[in-house]
């Protein structure tokens, strides 16, 4: 996708993807990643979701070293409960492009077309199979969330975060219906809601 988008004129090219959309917990977290030309055949890079934790962490590694630029946003609980997780994850996808050290002239967007401020984009359905730069944008995403979730587990462990990262399992269930909600859990979210609403686990809400 690189190579037919330079074809068309543009130079600078950066992927861009997210990772905790589905999440019921913490913040969704995007990356925007420029690579090199002469590299991006040459990193190793594939699909987040199709490498093991080690392979992520090394390609992170290898990616913010070798990337011309690499840039991450973050949405926040709130802002995913107040805006709606689509429009939060657009936010956190701006805000990763805004930290570019350099501006792009095209973005490659996993998904569908975001209307990014000044930079035109192509979504692109499975991005992060078909486009160096997003596979390695949803490396970056994902690893510097599992950061954030493995941090969270040790100020909540009863949750599991570190072992579920916030995503949706029968763990985490079993958590908060045991043990009710944290600040990080988006009370938007259907299945938190459910506890929420039930008398016996508000009352085991945690509120630190």
């Amino acid at each position: 996708m690189e190579n037919q988008t330079r074809n068309l004129g543009s130079k600078v090219i950066a992927g861009v993807d997210e990772a905790g959309r589905g999440a019921w917990a913490g913040p969704v977290v995007a990356a925007a990643v420029v690579l090199p030309v002469v590299l991006e055949n040459d990193l190793g890079i594939n699909d987040s979701k199709q490498l093991t934790p080690l392979q992520r962490e090394v390609l992170f590694t290898k990616i913010n070293k070798l990337a011309e630029s690499a840039g991450v946003g973050v949405s926040e609980i709130d802002e995913v409960d107040r805006l709606g997780v689509a429009q939060a994850s657009y936010v956190a996808m701006q805000r990763a492009v805004d930290n570019l050290k350099i501006k792009p002239d095209h973005i490659l967007v996993d998904g569908y077309k975001v209307n990014f401020k000044g930079v035109p984009s192509t979504g692109i359905i499975d991005g992060d199979t078909k486009s160096l730069s997003i596979a390695a944008a949803s490396i970056v995403a994902k690893v510097f969330r599992d950061k954030l979730m493995v941090e969270a587990h040790k100020k909540y462990p009863r949750f599991g975060f570190g072992i579920h990262k916030g995503y949706g399992t029968a763990l985490h269930l079993e958590r908060i219906q045991k043990h009710g909600t944290c600040l990080l859990h988006r009370k938007s979210f259907a299945p938190v809601r459910a506890v929420l609403r039930s008398e016996a686990t508000k009352q085991a809400t945690i509120d630190e």
